[in-house]
């Protein structure tokens, strides 16, 4: 009867990789600069158009 149990998929073998100590400090180092430059990139950009439908705001009557 053949061993039912399949050899660990490449997710399951990267992080596996990944979390040991020597490997785990530039995984860690890689995400953050990531995050980083990814916020930084979406913080540049601009919308491409402003609502026109807008008014402005109703002031508080004065009594």
């Amino acid at each position: 009867m053949p061993d039912k149990s399949s050899p660990p998929g490449a997710l399951r073998r990267f992080a596996s990789w990944a979390t040991t100590p020597p490997q785990a400090y530039g995984v860690y180092l890689t995400a953050v600069v990531l995050v980083f430059l990814l916020s930084f990139y979406a913080g540049t950009m601009k919308p491409k158009k402003t609502p026109d439908g807008v008014s402005p705001p109703v002031s508080a009557p004065r009594s």
